[in-house]
């Protein structure tokens, strides 16, 4: 696979769909180069919607000089997938085919797109405060850890644990969606570009230095509106 043989995306999508899957109802264009992001190791996000087809499925390739990912679905089968991303708080597919750039459309997906818009718009199901109460215990606990830690490699995965679950919780606590690798960064971005920095700044110094200072300050900020840290008086199971 040579840059000299790499089609355009728009055109090696186009061609991909005119190659393999000529009849189907709907096509999308997604990822990284629909929104201006993509590198040299990104592919092409392919959407698929067939009505001959019995269940969805996901296939990787390698044409017109692209890695190809293919998420197909049926007319019906995307909407267990929306309401699980839903349920999850990533919305994977609806960011997907709600950004994605049409290849073919045969009067089913403008409606579709739509859909996945509102879902967008609308955001996660607000969290209840039994859900915050223990998510600020396990958010305290592993600070907490993470504070009493003097063993290097222990100390950088109770601070990727903490930064996950940080992130999670003041995402999801002002009513956004929450992400996952790379996507914790953007979401972060999507709810707050101060905030963000800030959130980056102090793992970034920890990460480098060893100095928890920035992590604790940060942490501490994040759950004060809550309550702040959470120990003592925390139960679950108790009856």
């Amino acid at each position: 696979m040579t840059e000299l043989k790499r089609l355009e995306p728009l055109q090696a999508a186009t061609q991909f769909i005119f190659k393999h899957y000529p009849h189907c109802q709907g096509a999308l264009l997604a990822g990284s180069v629909v929104r201006g992001e993509a590198t040299h190791t990104s592919d092409l996000d392919i959407v698929i919607f067939d009505e001959n087809f019995t269940s969805s499925f996901r296939e990787s390739l390698i044409e017109f000089g692209w890695a190809i990912e293919v998420f197909a679905h049926s007319l019906t089968s995307y909407q267990a997938f929306f309401k699980s991303d839903c349920k999850r708080a990533r919305p994977s597919l609806p960011r997907m085919i709600s950004e994605g750039i049409i290849l073919v459309d045969n009067g089913i997906v403008q409606s579709i797109k739509k859909e996945a818009a509102q879902l967008l718009e609308k955001g996660p199901e607000k969290w209840p405060e039994e859900t915050i109460r223990l998510k600020r215990y396990f958010i305290s606990d592993a600070l907490d850890d993470l504070i009493g830690s003097s063993n290097t490699g222990e100390s950088l995965f109770i601070a990727n644990t903490l930064a996950y679950i940080t992130h999670e919780f003041v995402l999801r606590t002002n009513g956004h969606w929450i992400g996952d690798s790379k996507w914790i960064v953007r979401s972060l971005n999507n709810y707050n570009k101060s905030f963000s920095k800030e959130f980056m700044e102090a793992f970034e110094i920890f990460y480098k230095t060893g100095s928890k200072v920035k992590v604790i300050q940060l942490v501490d900020k994040v759950l004060a509106p809550h309550g702040g840290r959470l120990f003592e008086g925390f139960s679950l199971g108790k009856e």
